[in-house]
Order: structure tokens, then sequence, then C-alpha cells
């Protein structure tokens, strides 16, 4: 039983070094200058000093005016990364609610059409949504960027099913007290929804904040960039026979991906509880 227990382990550990190494490196190596990069390679012991290039990063533009900078781009990333979260939860939440709740004539054939969707992606459907969005003045803004992509069949389903879960008792009991389709809603379905609803904000904000052709579509002012375009941005000099700053593009992934990663570990717990377990 012990040695089981050490060759689970063992394989756990081995597991975190192949995720945790690329990293490592990358960050070693945004710490040297471009010279040492493009002569010796990549590198695995970080210099103290080098530190600087992730202030630079920060602070740097990109582009021709002085509005893209680090900061302000992995401000509209997490804007965008919010909005996509908050926004398909509360679709998706109030969706399934209709469709499980109420005798809405052919729910299933509206449900089967709004799952449907996910076989469209947004490669395929961009053209129209950009149409759209440009006829509507929406570019160009936050609004643009978020609400066309925010009805989510995925979390629609996943709250479908999670109500379908949900004693009848309870409805049952909000109707004996009096309380109607909006009290029921938001005194007892939204509580026992939050593992749920922090397991679906986690995959849709990391789904919002890794979108890169939709805002390369709605944005022509650079002032609305985001951190996924701004690493695009540094490594397309290399396009117009310039060396790219690689320590400035290896911090900026490595600040691209801080926001994701503290979502995480700050959700980790309600994120396996709405995955796995039921609340009622």
């Amino acid at each position: 039983m012990q040695r089981a227990t050490f060759f689970d382990h063992l394989i756990l550990w081995l597991g975190i070094l192949f995720l945790i190494t690329p990293i490592w490196i990358l960050f070693a190596s945004s710490t040297h200058t471009v010279e040492t990069i493009i002569q010796e390679g990549m590198q695995w012991i970080p210099r103290l000093e080098g530190l600087s290039s992730y202030k630079t990063a920060l602070t740097s533009a990109i582009g021709f005016t002085d509005t893209a900078t680090g900061m302000r781009m992995l401000w509209n990333s997490t804007i965008m990364g919010v909005g996509f979260a908050v926004g398909k939860i509360i679709i998706a939440m109030t969706a399934a609610y209709a469709l499980v709740y109420f005798r809405i004539p052919m729910a299933t054939f509206l449900f089967w059409i709004i799952f449907s969707t996910l076989l469209l992606p947004l490669e395929v459907r961009i053209v129209p949504s950009y149409e759209v969005v440009s006829d509507l003045g929406l570019l160009n803004s936050y609004t643009g960027l978020i609400l066309p992509l925010i009805a989510s069949a995925t979390a629609t389903f996943y709250f479908q099913q999670f109500y379908k879960t949900i004693p009848d008792e309870l409805l049952e009991a909000a109707q004996l007290d009096n309380a109607n389709a909006w009290l029921f809603f938001k005194d007892i379905l939204i509580p026992l929804s939050r593992t749920m609803m922090a397991a679906m904000f986690i995959i849709m904000f990391v789904v919002g904040w890794n979108q890169y052709l939709w805002p390369l579509m709605m944005t022509t002012e650079e002032a609305y960039y985001t951190i996924v375009m701004g690493i695009k941005n540094f490594l397309s000099v290399a396009t117009e026979g310039r060396v790219p700053e690689f320590n400035l593009i290896f911090a900026m992934v490595i600040l691209a991906m801080l926001p994701p990663v503290l979502i995480v570990i700050v959700f980790q717990r309600w994120f396996i509880q709405g995955l796995v377990e039921s609340e009622k």
C-alpha cells in the first residue's frame, strides 16, 4: 500500500515538474538581456537585476500611440474576462431557470437550438457578428467586445442539469410561503448555485481572457488592445526585420498568466465542488 502511495505521489510530482519547468525557463529568460537570449538561448537561472524588464513591460507602449501600455492591456483583458464570465453566468442562469421551471412551448426543442450553437464556433460567425456590431456603432468599446459573445450554450446546459437535480420539495415549500418566481430564483436557486457559478466563472473568465481574434476584429484603437494582442504585436517586429525584445515578450507572457492563475487559486474549492458535487 505504501509503495502504491509512493508511486502515486511520484507521478503527481513528475506531472507538476513537466508543467512548471517551461514556465520557470520562461521566467528565468525574461530577466536576461536580448543579446544573452539570442547568443546563449533560453536560461535556467534568473537575474535579480533583470526584474526591471517587468516594469518595462508594464509601462512601455506598443504601436503608434502611448495608450497601449502593458498595464492598460492587462486592464482591458481583465474587463473582458470579467464581463464574459458575469454576462454568460447571468444569461445562462436565467435561460436554464426558464427552461426548467416554466411551461414554455417546445422547451426541449429550444434547448437543443441553444445547444446546437456549440457547432458554430466564433470563426464561423465572426463576419455577420462584426456586421451587427459595426451597424450598432459598438466598435472600439467594451460593450462591443463583451456583449455579442456572452450567450453560452455550455453554461446554460450545466445550469439546466443542476436545476433538474434540485428537489421539488423546495419549490413546493416556496409556493406555500407565497414566494413568487423571482423570490424563488433569488433566495433559493442563486444561493444553491454558488459553487456552479464559481466553476463557470473560472472557465468563462479564462475564455474571455484568452480571446484574440474577436478583439482583433473589434478594435482599431490601441487603447482597447488586450494583453494577448500585445504579445502578438511584440512578436510581429520579427517580420519587419528587427530583433524582437524577447525579455519583454517573456515578461509579458508571465504577466498574462498571473490573473487566470490567481482566479483559479481563489475559486479552486468552489470550482471542484461545482463540477463534482451538488449542495442542496
